[in-house]
């Protein structure tokens, strides 16, 4: 401009458009220096773009709560606003903004595996015949039943577990195998920890372990069934199956672990943040008893 050169032939020795230059000159009113001119873009530049929200502080929160195997969505919610969306936590981990493997993240997806080959049987009453009171979660007693196996062939011993479904309250039993006796085992077990008000009924799968029915209506607690192939129906425990793999991966051996260890790790889940929090409501429930 110095020289006496208009916009478009600045444009055309530049080989810009001339609304480029004009552009230019209208974000540096006055006259134009270079120099002035690059200094506000770079200030223009380092303020664009939404602030993060990123702290030292913050992430030192987040990695002490993956460490104590929560899951970024609870850890979300738990911070109330701090993170607005638990994806955000995710990207910090994928990025290596936060000091933690991803190997803290649960495995989502499944490989296949080939359909049940162990015994079944279709005697008993049938989850359809199940009070519809089970289902809403409103009545504190109804427990859902299974069992976490060791590598076939290699060990026989297996975890009996059980969620109590208005609290998803989470107990897992180390049994020897996966026999009818030490499944009744484990469930006088439990009866006995919790004292027999807290079982209204129990709702399990038809593997050949669970032929004690018999001997558990006997005490008082009627027993369904769940249709064959329908972990859905049975899904609170089914998922937090999937949360105690966390803590033993498939290809462990539970022979190897003591009922002192595994009730650590169940603790960890009963304590975190879920839609209701399992070991408060749990102990809250049997108060009332």
């Amino acid at each position: 401009m110095l020289e006496g050169h208009s916009v478009r032939k600045i444009a055309s020795l530049m080989k810009v458009h001339p609304s480029t230059i004009s552009r230019e000159f209208k974000r540096s009113p006055g006259q134009y220096f270079a120099e002035r001119a690059e200094a506000h873009a770079s200030l223009c530049r380092s303020t664009k773009g939404r602030r993060t929200i990123f702290t030292a502080s913050l992430a030192k929160t987040i990695e002490d709560r993956l460490k104590k195997t929560w899951f970024p969505k609870q850890i979300a919610q738990s911070l109330k606003g701090k993170v607005p969306y638990f994806k955000t936590i995710y990207n910090w981990i994928h990025n290596k903004q936060l000091s933690v493997d991803e190997k803290v993240l649960r495995r989502k997806g499944k490989p296949f595996r080939t359909m049940e080959t162990r015994g079944r049987f279709l005697i008993g009453t049938p989850i359809s015949d199940r009070p519809p009171e089970v289902e809403t979660r409103k009545t504190f007693g109804h427990w859902e039943i299974d069992t976490v196996v060791s590598p076939r062939g290699k060990d026989k011993a297996c975890e009996a577990t059980f969620l109590e479904r208005k609290t998803r309250f989470y107990v897992t039993i180390c049994i020897p195998d996966r026999s009818t006796k030490s499944m009744l085992y484990a469930v006088k077990r439990l009866i006995k920890r919790y004292g027999k008000n807290c079982f209204r009924s129990m709702t399990s799968d038809r593997g050949k372990e669970f032929a004690c029915f018999r001997e558990i209506e006997a005490m008082g607690i009627p027993f369904y069934f769940a249709e064959a192939y329908s972990s859905w129906q049975r899904g609170a425990n089914e998922n937090s199956n999937g949360l105690l793999r966390e803590f033993y991966p498939k290809g462990t051996l539970f022979s190897a672990i003591n009922q002192e260890e595994q009730d650590r790790s169940v603790s960890l889940i009963n304590e975190r943040p879920r839609k209701c929090l399992a070991s408060e409501m749990f102990t809250q429930e049997i108060s009332n008893l």
